[in-house]
């Protein structure tokens, strides 16, 4: 099986990136309602390119995983947060979920970070083992956060130092 290939995002991965988002859509992670036209911009001021890891399989853009200040505090500046991470359906079991979070550890710690941090909702178990096997620990959980499809589902935030 191929190595996915990581880089930056750029401006020309909008699309691409966009496209990804609306098609691994799910309740599973997401607290926002499907996705519906017309399609807002992938990158916003808050979140642009410089925010992205791309995961490419074979030149195809198959993933992505956002990393981002979880504050815009300058005491909170040591920490990086995993702000999303989606992965096409034909590249799930490919080791593109892996390699980006592993990714996005590096570019933490280039980056000058001591933890990442990251919020996964609790009934993505497919999710939170990834975390856990890459060395993320529940550091606390929010019991009955959001209701999704009329069911009570925790937020559960993890963690780890680098």
């Amino acid at each position: 099986m191929p190595v996915p290939y990581i880089r930056h995002a750029t401006f020309a991965d909008e699309e691409p990136l966009a496209r990804l988002d609306r098609d691994v859509w799910s309740p599973v992670h997401a607290v926002q309602p499907r996705p519906e036209p017309p399609h807002p911009p992938f990158f916003s001021e808050r979140c642009g390119p410089r925010d992205h890891l791309v995961a490419e399989l074979d030149g195809a853009v198959v993933g992505y995983i956002r990393l981002g200040l979880p504050t815009p505090l300058a005491c909170n500046a040591h920490v990086r947060q995993i702000q999303g991470l989606a992965v096409a359906d034909a590249a799930r079991g490919a080791g593109v979920g892996r390699a980006l979070l592993r990714a996005a550890q590096d570019e933490a710690r280039r980056l000058g970070a001591r933890r990442v941090t990251l919020r996964v909702l609790g009934h993505n178990t497919p999710a939170r083992k990834l975390y856990e096997s890459e060395g993320f620990v529940v550091e606390g959980v929010l019991p009955e956060e959001f209701l999704l499809d009329g069911a009570y589902v925790d937020d559960v935030l993890m963690g780890r130092s680098l």
